[in-house]
């Protein structure tokens, strides 16, 4: 016979949403202080932007960005991942939990998107100026202040 599952409530599910999304807030600051503590100039210019937590806490994505831009990106997760032991036994220790995730890094897409949205911005804004200054005569001069 199949077991019913327990529906939860909305109290239940935000309960569950914040203890979340604190142990992921959590996890970003115990690994970013780590990965300032070491000595690799491979990772001076890597930030952690994130965070993702399973409810259960079996896996944690950490999100990444570099000033070196995508081109560096399978070199900085190779980086993370021979220091994935060492981050995760950090978390065990400062983290008072039954459980330590495993790690799992990725470049974070979200900032990368942003940028290319606002370059996209820019070229129309420059475009825009360009056609109406084509288009319609000089502005008048402004009034001389005498």
């Amino acid at each position: 016979m199949a077991r019913q599952r327990r529906r939860t409530t909305d109290a239940q599910d935000r309960r569950r949403y914040e203890r979340t999304a604190r142990l992921s807030e959590t996890l970003r600051e115990v690994i970013a202080e780590e990965l300032a503590k070491l000595d690799d100039d491979r990772l001076t210019m890597v930030t952690i932007t994130s965070v993702d937590v399973d409810s259960e806490m079996n896996r944690g994505i950490v999100y990444f960005d570099s000033i070196y831009g995508a081109d560096n990106d399978e070199k900085i997760v190779e980086v993370l991942g021979e220091y994935r032991k060492r981050l995760q036994h950090e978390i065990a220790l400062q983290v008072k939990s039954r459980r330590t995730p495993v790690l799992q890094f990725k470049p974070d897409e979200t900032m990368r998107a942003a940028e290319r949205i606002d370059a996209v911005l820019r070229e129309d804004a420059l475009r825009r100026a360009a056609q109406n200054g084509a288009d319609s005569p000089a502005p008048p001069a402004p009034p001389s202040a005498e």
